[in-house]
């Protein structure tokens, strides 16, 4: 038999895995239908793992993964094909892509690798690993913010400065002044990192009790995670699995917006909730079992009738026909369709040209893409030309459904509203400004006092949710009273005040 060179001389070991085999082969012949034969090391695996980790096998046989092979996969048209690689090592073509095939690809690019039952796997599949079959989907995302998230949110000190702030403990001495303590890395990986991603390290080897008994394996760090920026221990950027969930890496499960709204929710960064009261959620939740979501291409009308998230940033959008027509082509950067960006520090702006948005500097020397009062650091940030293509792509999507006039004037009133929270934005600016030049406070740290956290709360949570609600449509409860405009008002008045009753 090929690849047998798991099987240790150790009798038990041997028996445990033989045992575990016989005990899973009726289960693997049940489902023989649903997938095609897995290579050696993969059947080994599951001889153990159906029998102690029976949850993520039973994913895995219902996966895509487990039904085709990449010489299967190769054989589509292009446009249905799932994998962008042209070839794959022959070692790999004939088989499922199982448990091996993830775990012990890349082994010696991997810190984490270790020796299990005789085969050298490691734990962590990263980005890099599935490069093999899918190398475009991986060169767009490493290329994402959302892969460069760890690094964009620690690399900057602006922004680190807001997450120790807010994430810090603080206790109060005898003279009743609050002191600040750094957040431990518990609370981060809590709290913001679970969203942005850890940097994921391998401290040595450690025993760990197991239902097959104790095992020695790597003693990962800041782990688990399953953040969008995470640092793998190869090096890699991020996890696929964020979105594809493990083991059956559904694209079903990456074009529902639950998955989008893990992180996305308010509020701060309120597109899910927003999406949800939306017409387009409601439409989504009221007949979301009746549509396809495993299509490639992803077809409107035959497939679904209203956008989730994936429809407009992400998926291979088609309109049906003997071929169907492509509306906005697959891509794994979710920033590469959006020409303005409404999440910012401070202000809305045009998409920065790196995902890597710790390396901009604008004309404060900050490393922020526009200054305190507005003025956008250009140079890190996309031109015209690409604004107005990227905004015909959107519009594409759009009038799929929407005529040409409604889809216009749906992003006129749009960048209108954009505009006039970003003015509301510069009006509690100009009046945080105005306190720290007058000593109401002190901007060593600007995220540390009572009045710089309403002024934090203008940008970061009230301008965020009016300018979501905008771009999604029909989520009138989010642009009016639910952190909206009458929050922008009445915080913007709160500031005024605390600065008067000051003086």
């Amino acid at each position: 038999m090929e690849n047998m060179r798991f099987l240790k001389p150790c009798g038990c070991v041997v028996s445990l895995c033989l045992a575990g085999l016989l005990l899973c082969m009726p289960a693997l012949q049940a489902q023989q239908e649903n997938f095609t034969p897995p290579s050696q090391n993969t059947r080994m695996c599951l001889s153990c793992h159906t029998r102690f980790t029976p949850g993520i096998v039973t994913d895995w046989q219902a996966s895509r993964h487990a039904a085709v092979t990449p010489e299967m996969a190769l054989e589509k048209s292009a446009l249905e094909r799932r994998m962008s690689a042209e070839t794959v090592p022959d070692e790999l073509a004939r088989y499922s892509i199982g448990c091996y095939e993830c775990h012990g690809l890349n082994t010696d690019q991997h810190a984490d690798s270790f020796d299990h039952m005789g085969v050298t796997i490691n734990v962590v599949v990263s980005p890099n690993d599935c490069r093999t079959c899918h190398p475009t989907e991986v060169e767009q995302y490493s290329g994402s913010k959302k892969a460069n998230a760890y690094k964009n949110l620690m690399n900057n000190p602006v922004y680190h400065a807001l997450v120790g702030t807010v994430t810090g403990i603080k206790t109060v001495d005898e003279h009743g002044r609050v002191l600040l303590q750094a957040p431990s890395q518990q609370t981060l990986n809590d709290t913001c990192l679970a969203c942005h991603g850890t940097r994921i390290e391998v401290d040595g080897m450690h025993m760990i009790d197991t239902s097959v008994g104790p095992l020695n394996v790597p003693k990962l760090t800041n782990w688990p995670n399953q953040g969008v920026g995470r640092i793998n221990p190869d090096g890699s950027l991020g996890s696929c699995a964020s979105c594809h969930s493990r083991h059956a890496f559904s694209i079903a499960d990456a074009r529902k917006p639950y998955t989008c709204s893990q992180c996305h929710g308010e509020p701060d960064v309120p597109a899910g909730p927003v999406y949800e009261v939306s017409k387009h959620g409601v439409r989504f939740a009221s007949h979301w079992q009746e549509w396809n979501f495993d299509d490639v291409p992803w077809e409107v009308g035959d497939d679904f009738s209203a956008p989730t998230c994936a429809a407009c940033h992400a998926s291979l959008v088609a309109v049906s026909g003997d071929v169907p027509e492509v509306v906005a082509e697959r891509t794994h950067d979710f920033g590469a369709r959006l020409y303005t960006r409404i999440f910012g520090l401070i202000y809305s702006h045009a998409q920065p040209t790196s995902g890597d948005t710790s390396i901009i500097k604008n004309a404060d020397d900050l490393p922020l893409p526009t200054t305190f009062l507005g003025q956008p650091a250009d140079e890190f940030l996309i031109d015209e030309e690409e604004q107005i293509a990227r905004l015909g792509t959107m519009k594409a999507v759009c009038t799929t459904c929407h005529s040409s006039d409604w889809t216009n004037q749906h992003f006129e009133r749009f960048e209108h509203t954009v505009q006039e929270v970003d003015h509301m934005v510069l009006a509690a600016t100009k009046l945080m400004v105005q306190a720290w030049e007058n000593g109401v406070a002190e901007n060593a740290n600007p995220f540390d006092e009572g009045i710089e956290q309403l002024w934090v709360k203008q940008w970061l949570f009230y301008a965020n949710t009016v300018r979501y609600a905008s771009a999604m449509t029909g989520a009138q409860k989010y642009t009016a009273f639910h952190d909206g405009w009458w929050d922008l008002t009445h915080n913007l008045q709160k500031i005024k005040d605390h600065i008067d009753a000051h003086r």
